[in-house]
C-alpha cells in the first residue's frame, strides 16, 4: 500500500541549534501513527515542514504525497494536498456559532448571502455523525474543551482533510472526552483518514496506533508497529537509555499522625504551614468552594494534594499564595506565625513561592530571555540602588541555577516562548526557587512534559526535600503523587475526603476517597 505522507531524511537548522537531523517519516493510507519523543525531540518542527508553516527550501529533504514529490510554500499549499494539523490551541472564533466556524470561508450560498438554513442542516448531520448533540447555532464559546477539539477535527474532515495530525490532543481533556475522542478516531480510521498522533501518554499511544515513531535529538531512531512494542522499550528509545525507577527513594519520615487525632505536636516539628478550619469562597458573599480545610506541612516534607476535577486543590495552592479567594473561616500560620491575608509580594518575603499548573499564562513571560524569566520574581536581590540593578552579580547568580537546573538552551538570553515544555517547567520552578523559599506549593508540575523531563523534575523536587524545603504537591497522575508524595490528601467537593500515610497508598483507596467515600478515610 503506498504511503498517503512521506518525509525523507528531513534537515532544520535554526539559530545554534539543529531542530531536525535526518528524520524519516511514512504515513499510510487508514493508519494512526504516533509520533513519541521528549520535549525538543523535532515533534513540533516536523509538523511544522509537514503543514508547510516552515515552507520549501527552509529546510533540506523531502516531502512526498501519494509518492509524488511536494513543495508547500505555505498552510494554504498544505491544506491543498489534504492535511490538517489540530493544534492544543484552537483555531476557532469563539464569537462565531458552531456552523460559522466549520464552515468559515466556505458556507453555503443563495446568491450573494449565506443560505443559513442549508448551514445549519449540514453541520447538523455533522455534528450528529459525531455523536455531538450541540445545536449549529450554539456560540462556540460555550463549548467544552473536548466538544471544541471535536468542532476543529469535523472542519478538517469536512474540508476533505486525508490526513489529520493531532498535537497533545488530549491534554487539557477529561477521561471520558478523551476516551470519546479516541472512539472518533477509530471510526475515521475505518473510513481511511490517516492520522499522525503526538502524545505524552504512552498508555494512550498503545490503545490508538497502528505504527510508533520515535525521535531523539532531531533524528528518527525507532519505528515499531504497536503489536511489537512495550512502553518500557519506547521510553527506553525517547531517552537514549532504560529509564530505571521514575521516582527517587524517600527516606522514611517522622511525621506526627492524622491531624484529626489531635496529637501535641513536638517544639522540634512544628509545621511549616499549618491549615485548620480553613474555608474560602471565590469572593465575598459567595458561596464557599473550600470547606473547613485542616492539615499540617513539615520541613523535608512532600504533602501530595489528590482529586477529581473540580475538587478545589488549584484554589487551595491559589489561595493559600494569595492570589484567589476570600476567607470565610479558619487560619493558616507560617513556621508558627499567623497569616490572616496573603498577597502573592507577601507569600514571597515570606518564604512561600508557588508554580502554577499553566506555566505560559501564569509563570512565564514567553517573549522574554530565560534569564528575564528567572528574575523576575526576585530582582530585588540584584538591584544595588534604586532603579539599578547588578547585570553581572544577576547573570552569574542565574547561570548557576542555569546549569543546575539541566535548562537545555544556547543561554539565558534564548527566548522562553521558543523552549520545549519540560525547559519552560525547569525556568518556572528556578524564577521560584530564586525567592529562597522554605515552602512551595506545585500544581500539576509536570503537566505536558515528557518522560525524561518529568524525571528530571522528580529528582529536583526530592533534592529541595533534601535540603529542608517543604513541598505542597498537587497532581491529577495517581502514580506521581504516590511516588512522590510521603503523606497524601484527597479532596472532594472541597473537603478533604481522606488523609493517608504512605504504606497506605492504593490506587484504589485513593479514588474511592477522591469520590467521597466515607470508607476511604
Amino acid at each position: 500500500m503506498p504511503a498517503v505522507l512521506t518525509a525523507r531524511a528531513l534537515v532544520k537548522h535554526f539559530p545554534g541549534v539543529v531542530a531536525l537531523n535526518g528524520v524519516d517519516f511514512e504515513l499510510l493510507p487508514g493508519e494512526i501513527h504516533a509520533l513519541c519523543g521528549e520535549n525538543g525531540a523535532g515533534k513540533s518542527t516536523l509538523i511544522k515542514l509537514l503543514s508547510g508553516i516552515h515552507p520549501h527550501r527552509s529546510y533540506q529533504g523531502e516531502l512526498f504525497v501519494d509518492g509524488r514529490v511536494v513543495a508547500f510554500h505555505s498552510i494554504r499549499d498544505a491544506a491543498a494536498a489534504g492535511i490538517a494539523v489540530i493544534t492544543q490551541e484552537f483555531a476557532l472564533i469563539d464569537e462565531l456559532s458552531v456552523a460559522e466556524n466549520i464552515f468559515l470561508g466556505r458556507a453555503p450560498r443563495r446568491g450573494l448571502r449565506i443560505d443559513w438554513p442549508e448551514l445549519h442542516r449540514r453541520t447538523a448531520a455533522l455534528l450528529t455523525d459525531f455523536g455531538l448533540t450541540l445545536a449549529p447555532e450554539t456560540p462556540v464559546r460555550a463549548l467544552g474543551i473536548g466538544q471544541k477539539q471535536l468542532v476543529e477535527i469535523i472542519r478538517a474532515i469536512d474540508k476533505n482533510s486525508r490526513v489529520l495530525v493531532l498535537d497533545e490532543p488530549t491534554a487539557a481533556l477529561t477521561g471520558q472526552e478523551a476516551a470519546s475522542l479516541l472512539s472518533h478516531l477509530r471510526r475515521l480510521r475505518a473510513r481511511g483518514t490517516a492520522c499522525i498522533y503526538i502524545s505524552h501518554k504512552l498508555e494512550e499511544v498503545f490503545a490508538i496506533a497502528d505504527r510508533i515513531t520515535v525521535l531523539r535529538d532531531g533524528q528518527s531512531v525507532a519505528a515499531f508497529r504497536r503489536s511489537e512494542a512495550t512502553i518500557p522499550l519506547v521510553i527506553r528509545h525517547m531517552v537514549g537509555r532504560a529509564l530505571g525507577e521514575m521516582f527517587p527513594e524517600r527516606p522514611a519520615l517522622a511525621t506526627a499522625p492524622p491531624l484529626s487525632a489531635n496529637p501535641p505536636t513536638p517544639p522540634t516539628r512544628q509545621p511549616l504551614l499549618a491549615v485548620r478550619d480553613l474555608t474560602v469562597a471565590p469572593a465575598a458573599g459567595e458561596p464557599p468552594v473550600l470547606h473547613q480545610l485542616s492539615f499540617n506541612l513539615h520541613a523535608g516534607e512532600i504533602l501530595g494534594c489528590g482529586g477529581l476535577m473540580g475538587a478545589g486543590r488549584t484554589e487551595l495552592l491559589t489561595h493559600l499564595f494569595g492570589a484567589w479567594g476570600h476567607r470565610i473561616h479558619g487560619e493558616v500560620t507560617l513556621s508558627g506565625l499567623p497569616y490572616p491575608q496573603p498577597t502573592p509580594r507577601d507569600s514571597l518575603a515570606r518564604g512561600l513561592a508557588f508554580v502554577s499548573e499553566d506555566r505560559r499564562r501564569f509563570g512565564l513571560v514567553l517573549n522574554q530571555s530565560i534569564g528575564f524569566n528567572l528574575s523576575l520574581a526576585s530582582l530585588a536581590a540584584c538591584t544595588v540602588a534604586p532603579g539599578r540593578i547588578d547585570l553581572h552579580a544577576e547573570y552569574a547568580r542565574n547561570q548557576v541555577l542555569f546549569d543546575n537546573l539541566g535548562i537545555r538552551a544556547p543561554g539565558q538570553a534564548t527566548p522562553t516562548g521558543g523552549l520545549s515544555g519540560g525547559n519552560q517547567q525547569k525556568v518556572v520552578l528556578g524564577k521560584s526557587l530564586l525567592t529562597h523559599p522554605s515552602i512551595i506549593l506545585l500544581d500539576e508540575p509536570t503537566r505536558g512534559i515528557d518522560v525524561g523531563a518529568k524525571q528530571e523534575v522528580y529528582a529536583r523536587i526530592h533534592q529541595l526535600t533534601l535540603a529542608g524545603m517543604a513541598v505542597l504537591l498537587v497532581s491529577s497522575d495517581l502514580p506521581e503523587l504516590m511516588g512522590l508524595s510521603d503523606r497524601i490528601i484527597m479532596l472532594a467537593a472541597g473537603r478533604i475526603a481522606g488523609e493517608f500515610p504512605r504504606a497506605a497508598f492504593s490506587p484504589d483507596t485513593l479514588l474511592a476517597a477522591a469520590m467521597g467515600h466515607p470508607a476511604a478515610s
